[in-house]
């Protein structure tokens, strides 16, 4: 692929960035978007779009935003405008591709579409500033596609957004191997061992006197045991990151789970035949500790104030009202600090002033002083002033969950000695967050923002389309596995499982598995299985496969145990030109479980032809 561009998909604000592999070590990020925030810097846009009352498509990100807000309350009540939809996905426990979404206005629309038209959109911006740059680049097949996705999303998830970019032309389903998923701590981790000690803030000391460090890059001195200003040699290092909508962790022993290479950038150590085994960690984890939340706890508080059924109400009659006050706060929440004394002021539309009036015949002030609310006062130039103890309020339930879920993990044995902690993603440039994160682990080990935070895992998603093959062992997150059949054992198998076939004895619903929880698969490592065929002219076969989040599983059947997906294998008829006579048929297929997604290839044995196989966990 003559270029990588990868598409980071985040949770509040998305962009790409490319690399043309003749000149891999220029990561370009995309063109200054138009529109913008004063104070935001704009090289992202907001995960926001615009389809007209119709459907169709009309603009995506700070465009789609702004347009709406402009547009008059009753058109706008037509208009499907979606926000910070990224989530749904995961949170939908049965996703499939008829899974829905809700826009601003309540109206809902299928999400594959709506995720596809926000990949189109990335799609046409991209090809048409490479053309620009390099006016003789073919669009077929000469770009590489890297889509990024949370660690702690499942299989299901995954696939979603490969269906979402097939729909969106980023590249056929005939041509997969075009389009990477990225998994978001890797690729920030990717790139933050790429980085200079210069290009870091290591938030536990201050800068040295003249304001340089170091210029040799932070893997080399977890790798050789460097030592860094004052710190001891790291042995680990843990990935903390993408905190706008989950908190998503990966953790890494410097270069074991990493491969080194000229390609990458990476300095290669020479090998040492005495190395420890390659360590393994916990696999990713994470949960909705995002700053996702700190926007929900403002919604609640609004609620408490002026009443849940009256902001019901507002937000659906008039939606863009809404939105004009979430980028209020969102201006504010982004101003918040610990060290902040002075009250932050939050513009109250005139829209909502005057609905509020109207609906319950009192005005703004007077609910505010019933409301009792503790640090929050109603200033007479039309804002909600609110005092830094009222804005701390808000981010401590999001804060505090973060800070307990990385308590936990550091209290594994497989995470002892662990000695920097990188934050990343557009949650991590929040000072509140740093300074929490500082003041609980900052003794055990250094808490390190890397420059361009928001951008870490855009440019490592770049670093991996260029070198797939930089992550070299993964841990599964779950045990997968099918149902077989076994021999029946008297005393071992229970008697409602047995089957007799053809006069022998059968036991039922074994779970066979090809991968365990926790277990770690080397990139390109396979599992094989051969699969004979029922019936002499079968055309199809599909075997269902079960997960399950532990590893003491012994049927199908246990608790725990859910079908997950399923494996079609198209079998070419018996007796077609070229094919065999009748006879017993053996298929024999492989799974890979090292990748980002899980992929099979089938063959038929006795033709040494490739059988088409497919994997799916949406249907």
């Amino acid at each position: 692929f003559a270029v990588v561009v990868a598409i980071d998909f985040g949770t509040t604000s998305s962009g790409y960035a490319f690399s043309f592999s003749s000149d891999p070590e220029a990561i370009h990020m995309m063109r200054k978007w138009e529109g913008g925030d004063p104070g935001v810097a704009n090289q992202k846009t907001p995960t926001s779009l615009l389809l007209t009352p119709e459907g169709i498509f009309h603009s995506f990100g700070y465009t789609a935003r702004d347009y709406y807000h402009d547009l008059d309350p009753e058109e706008a009540r037509d208009w499907l405008y979606f926000e910070k939809f990224k989530m749904k996905i995961h949170s939908t426990s049965d996703l499939t591709m008829q899974t829905e979404l809700e826009a601003v206005n309540g109206k809902k629309m299928q999400a594959l579409e709506v995720f596809a038209h926000a990949l189109r959109f990335f799609k046409q911006h991209a090809v048409q500033e490479l053309k620009d740059q390099c006016p003789s680049l073919p669009e077929r097949d000469a770009i590489r596609w890297v889509i990024t996705v949370p660690a702690i999303w499942k299989q299901p998830a995954k696939q979603f957004m490969r269906e979402a970019a097939y729909k969106a032309g980023l590249v056929s389903p005939e041509n997969p191997e075009q389009l990477l998923i990225a998994l978001e701590p890797e690729a920030a981790s990717i790139y933050c061992r790429k980085l200079r000690l210069h290009q870091l803030i290591d938030l536990s000391c201050k800068p040295p006197a003249n304001g340089l460090a170091p210029d040799h890059s932070i893997d080399s001195s977890f790798r050789q045991g460097e030592r860094p200003p004052g710190t001891g040699a790291g042995r680990g290092s843990w990935i903390l990151g993408r905190a706008a909508g989950w908190l998503d962790q990966l953790l890494h022993g410097g270069a074991e789970a990493m491969s080194g290479g000229e390609q990458s950038g990476q300095p290669v150590l020479p090998a040492q035949p005495q190395q420890p085994p390659p360590q393994c960690f916990p696999p990713a984890g994470g949960g909705p500790y995002g700053a996702v939340g700190v926007d929900l706890a403002f919604e609640k508080l609004l609620c408490h104030i002026f009443g849940e059924d009256f902001i019901a109400t507002f937000k659906a009659k008039r939606p863009a009202a809404w939105v004009d006050l979430t980028i209020a706060f969102e201006a504010r929440k982004r101003a918040a600090a610990p060290s902040r004394a002075s009250p932050l002021n939050i513009s109250l539309p005139f829209s909502f002033i005057d609905f509020y009036r109207k609906h319950r015949g009192q005005n703004v002030e007077t609910a505010l002083k019933k409301s009792n609310v503790n640090f929050v006062k109603w200033s007479s130039q039309g804002m909600l002033r609110m005092s830094s103890e009222a804005m701390n309020e808000l981010f401590q339930p999001t804060i505090s969950q973060i800070i307990k879920h990385i308590d936990d993990l550091l209290k594994k044995p497989e995470v002892q000695g662990i000695k920097f902690l990188f934050l990343v993603g557009g949650f991590a440039e929040s000072a509140m967050l740093q300074r929490a994160v500082q003041a609980a682990f900052g003794s055990t080990c250094r808490v390190i923002i890397p420059q361009d935070v928001g951008l870490t895992i855009l440019k490592g998603a770049v670093l991996f389309g260029l070198d797939p093959t930089i992550v070299r062992v993964r841990r599964s997150p779950l045990t997968y596995g099918v149902g077989v059949l076994n021999k029946f054992v008297e005393g071992k198998h229970p008697r409602e499982k047995l089957l007799v076939k053809e006069g022998k004895n059968w036991c039922t619903d074994i779970f066979e598995k090809f991968v365990s929880v926790d277990q770690s698969v080397a990139l390109g490592e396979v599992v094989q299985r051969s699969y004979c065929p029922a019936r002499p002219g079968q055309r199809k076969t599909i075997i269902n496969i079960y997960c399950c989040a532990t590893d003491d599983v012994v049927y199908i059947t246990d608790p725990g145990v859910r079908k997950c997906g399923t494996i079609s294998l198209e079998l070419e008829a018996l007796g077609d030109a070229g094919s065999p006579a009748r006879g017993r048929r053996e298929i024999r297929a492989s799974m890979q479980f090292g990748d980002t997604e899980i992929k099979v290839t089938a063959m038929d044995i006795r033709t040494s032809k490739t059988v088409r196989a497919t994997i799916d966990f949406l249907s």
